[in-house]
């Protein structure tokens, strides 16, 4: 009986230990000390925020890695709260293998580039960037599939959902659809918008997975790649990773009353993260609060300085004036 007993108890112990393991608290920026994190895309759902991740990871040779070899991304993390204080590390959710037409070898390194996880209908959608094999060679936008917003997530069209040969963009094609961002507007109209270089918007069917129409370009000014849709009051903003005025990217906004514009551009919401060229916007509202995440590269971990290939995630509160207008965001490390 005795015996019984100590049996439960560990097994019970050791539970909690796993499960204390995988939650931690957030104790000032940048959000995840234990792995480098890029790109974040917060989705909320049945009061939990999620935030969706790349996770940069540290090679040997990085550090004088060049022509894109600097980034090193072969998985798309996932963190979830309820309170903004204690965060669940549920690792890795998708990898970019996952899509059997995606190249995941050519490159020499990962190429999980930023995503979107959007849920739809008791279906959460994750649109994201990958290297395409012929005949979709460069970067594609693909989208997965799930029951449940930390997968499995599955490929349901088997193809890029966005590819070069739809967005000819001169030289820089082959690199320029990346980067997805969606809004599913108050009508159920989901709208699609991506780039590098040339911000591109279309309108998604009801499926999730097919482009409705023709695209658009959405012309702001200093867009780099990165864009990410809200809306707010009958207020559509579109915030983007610009070229900013220090040589990195800075995180700028344009405001319009319709998806087809015009958008206004307002300038910055907050400038460049630190000792990092990229940066990539991600807004959303959870529990009447807004939040602007974004990422820096102030962590070391395991020896490993930050640097443009090993990036940290970071958040900070998002207010409005009277006006509808992003009030500039001064961030923080508390």
């Amino acid at each position: 009986m005795k015996k019984g007993i100590l049996l439960i108890l560990f097994v019970l112990c050791t539970g909690l230990s796993a499960s204390a393991q995988n939650t931690f608290i957030y104790n000032g920026n940048p959000l995840v000390r234990n792995a480098f994190t890029a790109d974040p895309a917060p989705m909320v759902h049945n009061g939990r925020l999620y935030v969706y991740t790349g996770h940069d990871e540290w090679y040997d040779g990085q550090d004088q890695a060049g022509g894109g070899k600097e980034f090193n991304i072969t998985e798309w993390m996932c963190y979830s709260t309820d309170d903004m204080k204690t965060w669940t590390d549920h690792g890795s959710v998708l990898r970019p293998s996952m899509f059997e037409w995606a190249d995941t070898i050519s490159a020499g390194v990962g190429v999980a580039w930023a995503s979107q996880v959007v849920p739809y209908k008791g279906k959460f959608y994750y649109y994201t960037a990958v290297r395409g094999f012929a005949p979709w060679e460069g970067y594609a936008v693909g989208v997965a599939v799930s029951d449940s917003p930390t997968g499995p997530f599955t490929d349901p069209i088997k193809k890029p959902l966005v590819h070069d040969k739809m967005t000819d963009n001169g030289e820089r094609g082959w690199w320029n659809d990346i980067d997805p961002t969606v809004l599913i507007d108050d009508d159920g109209q989901a709208y699609l918008c991506w780039g590098n270089g040339t911000c591109f918007m279309a309108k998604l069917k009801p499926n999730m997975v097919e482009i409705d129409g023709d695209i658009w370009v959405v012309d702001v000014p200093r867009f780099i790649e990165g864009p990410w849709l809200s809306k707010r009051n009958g207020i559509y903003y579109l915030v983007y990773a610009s070229m900013g005025f220090d040589h990195k990217e800075a995180i700028d906004y344009a405001m319009a009353t319709s998806m087809k514009g015009p958008w206004i551009h307002q300038g910055q919401v907050t400038g460049g993260g630190e000792n990092s060229f990229t940066n990539h916007p991600g807004v959303i509202e959870f529990k009447d609060q807004w939040y602007l995440f974004y990422h820096n590269a102030t962590l070391t971990l395991d020896g490993h300085p930050g640097a443009i290939g090993r990036r940290s995630v970071c958040f900070d509160k998002l207010e409005f004036d009277n006006d509808g207008k992003m009030i500039f965001v001064n961030q923080t490390k508390e």
